[in-house]
């Protein structure tokens, strides 16, 4: 049985390093281990090539700017963050070693084919993509489940990507939508969880979260609101150059992180409101019975005024209170005692 087979009703934990490793092997190598360590299901990076990605002008995002104290182009902001074919072959190669699945988003059509080749299990469309019909395309008829991501979108937008998905091949059992706020970090006020649940009522999906947020409070709405894919970035120090690292875990906060999401979810329970093992032990001291408030003679019948509601729950059970009343007593009976009929 696999890691994501045996987490059962647990949602799927990815380990998002992103572009984290800054382009030192060495480091993307130490996320994977610190993502292992954590208890996470998938490590994923992203694949891209800077020259297909954005055009030689196109300025990096406001937040790329803040993150970074830079001001530059997105290509000679990517270009040193590329990972190349020698690099995501030892990285596959570490995941393997570490029992932990690989994934990588891909960016271009291009690097999408190569991480077919290259075996992923699934595949995982950024945001930025929802509105890329030729990618979204691709993606459809890859054969392979499908992860969503939603930041910027609308909920029309989202439609219409789920359903070039599903129009050129993709199962719809196998398309989880994760719902998404593209600013990093996010501040609570632009969270808007309750998304989540307008995307599960209107799109009839696997419905996730992508976390962008400080702790992991949005983690456990999203658990509550049905969230089977959660991912979160993982760095290993907040402080690194670079665009992700203030928004991200570092390995212990990350580890509470993956230990608060599986308790979440456990806690969750299966719905059924019935008593649990332990509160079973506890009904027969908590909960009472009908028991006499007097002596009472046989022959005597029973009333308010001879009846009263004590612990513990041994005895008569007092919604059985006027089905009591107005019997006769079949033998004495002393003060407090449980009555019989």
């Amino acid at each position: 049985m696999s890691k994501l087979e045996a987490s059962g009703k647990s949602p799927i934990i990815i380990a998002e390093v992103g572009v984290n490793h800054n382009g030192d092997l060495d480091l993307a190598m130490k996320l994977i281990d610190l993502a292992t360590a954590a208890g996470a299901d998938i490590v994923k990076f992203q694949t891209f090539s800077a020259n297909k990605l954005a055009i030689p002008d196109a300025l990096q995002a406001t937040y790329q700017t803040e993150n970074t104290g830079k001001v530059q182009t997105q290509k000679d902001l990517l270009k040193p963050l590329e990972l190349t074919m020698e690099m995501h072959t030892r990285i596959i190669k570490k995941c393997h070693e570490r029992g932990i699945e690989f994934l990588s988003t891909a960016f271009d059509l291009d690097s999408l084919e190569f991480l077919i080749k290259m075996g992923i299990r699934r595949v995982k469309i950024p945001s930025g993509e929802i509105t890329n019909l030729p990618y979204l395309e691709k993606c459809g008829k890859s054969n392979l489940p499908i992860i969503l991501s939603t930041g910027m979108a609308t909920l029309i937008e989202v439609q219409a990507a789920v359903k070039i998905l599903l129009s050129n091949g993709a199962d719809k059992n196998n398309i989880t939508v994760l719902h998404c706020t593209s600013s990093y970090p996010t501040k609570s006020c632009e969270l808007n969880m309750s998304a989540i649940s307008t995307l599960q009522n209107h799109l009839g999906l696997n419905i996730g979260y992508s976390d962008h947020s400080s702790g992991a409070g949005a983690a456990i709405m999203a658990v509550a609101l049905g969230a089977t894919v959660i991912e979160k970035h993982i760095t290993t120090n907040k402080k690194l150059d670079g665009p992700d690292h203030v928004a991200s875990m570092e390995p212990d906060e990350f580890c509470n992180y993956v230990e608060t999401i599986r308790k979440s979810s456990i806690s969750m329970g299966d719905g059924k409101k019935t008593p649990s093992r332990s509160e079973k032990n506890n009904i027969v001291f908590a909960r009472k019975s009908i028991v006499a408030s007097r002596t009472i003679e046989k022959g005597e019948a029973f009333s308010s005024e001879n009846l009263d509601i004590k612990r513990p729950g041994l005895g008569i059970n007092p919604m059985q209170w006027y089905n009591i009343i107005g019997k006769v007593a079949k033998r004495d009976f002393n003060l407090d005692e449980m009555i019989e009929i």
